[in-house]
């Protein structure tokens, strides 16, 4: 009689390397690599242990995630964060870099059936959230996601290259039948550049539209350049910096002067703590008109008191002009609160 041997002892994982512990809070990647003869739906080990470039153990834990199936001698990949430091720095001679695995699509097998993609090469970017607000502030709803088309090791910076997409819908749930009233589409495609483990630095084009006919169409495109400083303020909060420039190109629809309402630049500043609150406040506008605008995001994970639920209590405050690019000439302010899959 043989003994079976458990599924999870068949997959072996395997950390790339960060520089170090502050170069894995965006998240370390881990190929799980299937070594038996059956195809296993695993999400990997918990929680794992590597050593960083620079010396540092660090015990990694992995993020919520879709469990993929992993076909034999296949691999998937899996994100994880650090949760803590296991021990102390060991010299550079006794490390050992983690072995390389050729990127490849996930397979993710669900009741729809088997679907598949480059998973790893998706990336929040702006927040997405469901929020609602009484009287005319109504519903608030919107979908952000950023894809970078080559691996982080290709050849002539196409590594940096990233496209964008965020869909903004104002749902008018005080009205007879909820129409939406507006919806606001942003693609971008951009170059986002690190200089250093707290600093990047992006350059690129944005085109926001309202969607409608020649007659009323709002079409503004944008060549912009923004930045992003992170300090550490200790006991897991850290504080984000974003200020971000932009120019003007091509026509403007049938809004010439959005340019008043929407000026020029922008400031972001966020607060957050790890797996705890988040507070973060955009403002923009145009110095010479007066116009302008401040939004604030506060958001709080419901893990720790819903059982693991892997979303976020979410609220957002909008005053100003322009909430909604049909609108970019009406000032008004928004109060709601919701629900958020990304902050």
């Amino acid at each position: 009689m043989t003994a079976a041997v458990p599924a999870a002892a068949q997959i072996r994982a395997v950390p790339a390397q960060p520089a170090s512990e502050q170069a894995a809070l965006r998240g370390v990647e881990v190929f799980l690599v299937n070594e038996g003869p059956d195809p296993i739906a695993d999400a990997g080990p918990r929680q794992i242990e590597i050593t960083a470039t620079d010396g540092t153990k660090l015990i990694l834990e992995r993020t919520p995630g879709p469990i993929p199936t992993i076909a034999p001698g296949g691999f998937a990949k899996a994100r994880y964060v650090p949760v803590g430091v296991a021990g102390t720095a060991i010299p550079p001679g006794e490390q050992h870099a983690a072995a390389e695995i050729p990127s490849g699509e996930t397979i993710v097998q669900t009741s729809t059936g088997a679907s598949s993609g480059f998973l790893d090469r998706f990336e929040p970017h702006e927040p997405i959230y469901g929020a609602f607000g009484l009287n005319d502030s109504g519903g608030k709803l919107q979908v952000s996601f950023g894809f970078r088309p080559f691996a982080e090791t290709a050849p002539l910076h196409l590594g940096n290259l990233r496209f964008a997409y965020t869909q903004t819908m104002f749902w008018a749930i005080d009205q007879p039948s909820g129409p939406f009233r507006a919806t606001t589409y942003s693609p971008e495609v951009y170059a986002d550049i690190p200089f250093d483990e707290t600093t990047r630095v992006a350059l690129g084009w944005r085109h926001d539209s309202n969607g409608r006919g020649p007659a009323d169409s709002v079409d503004v495109n944008r060549l912009f350049l923004r930045g992003e400083k992170s300090f550490d303020l200790g006991g897991d909060w850290r504080l984000h910096v974003a200020p971000q420039a932009w120019l003007y190109i091509g026509r403007l629809g049938v809004a010439p002067d959005v340019k008043d309402y929407f000026g020029y630049t922008s400031l972001t500043a966020a607060i957050q703590q790890k797996d705890g609150l988040k507070l973060s406040i955009t403002g923009r506008g145009n110095f010479e008109t007066g116009h302008g605008a401040a939004e604030a995001f506060v958001s709080y994970p419901l893990a720790p008191i819903g059982g693991g639920l892997g979303v976020y209590l979410f609220g957002q405050v909008f005053t100003g002009d322009g909430e909604a690019l049909d609108e970019y000439r009406k000032n008004d302010t928004h109060a709601r609160l919701g629900i958020a899959f990304t902050r």
